[in-house]
C-alpha cells in the first residue's frame, strides 16, 4: 500500500478503485441515527482522513492547505492524514482500521460495500462531480475509428475503465480484460499515460483530471467524450466521502464535525475560485514535488463540480455498468448512504437536504 502520512492539529475551529468482488448485501445503516444527532461543536479526539493528491479531491487539498478545516473543526479535534494514490489501497486502509474518513472514487466504494457485505463502510456526503471523459489523437475522428485502436484507462476496473468499456460496449466494440476485442483497453498509470499517447502506444484514453485537461491543452488530444453528457442532468460521482461503520456508529460527533468542515471547504472553493486553485495547487506540490501547469488545473476546474450531493443515482448506474462488462458480480447497494448527519449539518445553515434515493 502506497501512501504518506502527516498530521495536523485542528485549532480554533487529493485514476482508480478496487479489483472485481462477489456480490453482497447491504445493511440498513444503523448509527447513522446516532451521527445526526450528535453535536459536532463538543466533538474532541482524532479523525483519522485518506485523500488523494489529486485535485478531483480538491475539497480536501483546500481543507487542508488553506486552513479551512483548523479554522472550522473545534479545538479539540486532531486531524491525521493520509494520502492515497489509488483506491483499493484507501479501502484496505479502511478495513485496516488505519482511517477513519476518506476521499474516494465510485467504484471503491462500491467494492468495498460488497467486499464487506455492507459491514464496513457507508457514504456520509458528496464532494466532486464531473471531470472525466474520452480524448483522442488526430487519427479518430468517428466512433467507427476507435476499431483497433488502443485506448488508456487508468487502472483495470476503475471508474474510467469500466465508464470506458461500458461506453464502448453500447457503441458495439468488444472489449476484454487482457486488451483484446475490437478496441484494446490499456490499463496505463496516471503519471506515464501522456508518453504513452505521445509515441502513440495508445490512441485514445478515457481520462480523468487533470490527466483530461493535460493531455487536450500540453498533448494535442482532441475531447471526443465529456462524460457528462452520457449523465441524465449531467452530473455524476467523481469523489465522494466515505466514513468506517465502526467511527461512524462511535464517534457521530466527530462526523458531523468533519461534515461541518468539509462545507465550510466547499464555501471556500465556491466564494474564492482562483484562491482554491492555488491551495490546491500547492498541496498537490507538497505531496508529489510537481506542480500542474496553471492552464490546466483552471480547466480542470472548469471541468469540474464541488458538491456535498452524493449524486447517488450516478452510483447505481456505476454499478450496473460494471456488472454490464463483466467486472462485478451483482451487489445490492441499499443502504450503503448514511446522510442524516449531513442533512442536519445542511438544515442547521438553513439548505435543502440531499437524498439517497432508493439507496438509503
Amino acid at each position: 500500500m502506497s501512501i504518506r502520512r502527516r498530521s495536523v492539529i485542528a485549532a480554533a475551529g487529493a485514476a482508480l478503485t478496487a479489483a472485481p468482488v462477489l456480490a453482497a448485501c447491504g445493511n440498513d445503516g444503523e448509527g447513522a441515527t446516532a451521527a445526526a444527532e450528535a453535536d459536532g461543536a463538543s466533538a474532541s479526539g482524532t479523525i483519522r482522513l485518506g485523500y488523494f493528491g489529486n485535485v478531483t479531491h480538491a475539497p480536501a487539498l483546500v481543507g487542508l492547505q488553506a486552513g479551512v478545516f483548523k479554522e472550522a473543526l473545534p479545538e479539540a479535534v486532531t486531524i491525521e492524514e493520509t494520502v492515497f494514490n489509488a483506491g483499493p489501497s484507501a479501502i484496505e486502509a479502511l478495513f485496516a482500521d488505519a482511517i477513519d474518513i476518506s476521499y474516494i472514487g465510485p467504484n471503491p466504494a462500491i467494492n468495498g460495500w460488497a467486499q464487506s457485505g455492507g459491514q464496513a463502510l457507508h457514504i456520509i456526503g458528496g464532494s466532486t462531480s464531473g471531470g472525466a471523459g474520452l480524448v483522442v489523437n488526430e487519427s479518430i475522428a468517428t466512433v467507427e475509428d476507435l476499431r483497433g485502436k488502443a485506448l488508456a484507462t487508468p487502472q483495470l476496473g476503475n471508474t474510467q475503465d469500466v465508464a470506458a468499456r461500458y461506453w464502448l460496449k453500447e457503441q458495439g466494440f468488444a472489449t476484454d480484460e487482457n486488451g483484446g476485442g475490437d478496441v484494446a483497453v490499456t490499463p496505463i498509470d496516471n503519471s506515464e499515460v501522456a508518453a504513452a499517447f505521445d509515441d502513440d502506444t495508445v490512441q485514445a484514453a478515457w481520462a480523468v483530471e487533470p490527466r483530461y485537461s493535460d493531455l487536450i491543452i500540453k498533448h494535442g488530444a482532441l475531447e471526443f467524450v465529456n462524460e457528462r453528457e452520457l449523465w441524465e442532468g449531467g452530473e455524476f460521482v467523481t469523489t465522494h466521502i466515505i466514513v468506517s461503520k465502526t467511527f461512524l456508529d462511535e464517534q457521530p460527533a466527530l462526523v458531523k464535525a468533519f461534515l461541518e468542515a468539509h462545507l465550510a471547504a466547499l464555501d471556500f472553493i465556491a466564494e474564492k475560485p482562483e484562491e482554491a486553485q492555488t491551495a490546491s495547487n500547492d498541496r498537490i506540490e507538497a505531496l508529489t514535488d510537481k506542480r500542474l501547469d496553471d492552464a490546466v488545473i483552471a480547466a480542470a476546474w472548469e471541468n469540474l463540480t464541488f458538491t456535498a450531493d452524493p449524486i447517488a443515482a450516478s452510483l447505481q448506474g456505476s454499478k450496473e455498468h460494471a456488472v454490464e462488462v463483466g467486472l462485478l458480480e451483482e451487489v445490492d447497494l441499499k443502504g450503503i448512504y448514511a446522510l442524516e448527519a449531513l442533512n442536519q449539518v445542511l438544515a442547521d445553515r438553513g439548505e435543502a437536504e440531499v437524498s439517497a434515493g432508493d439507496l438509503g
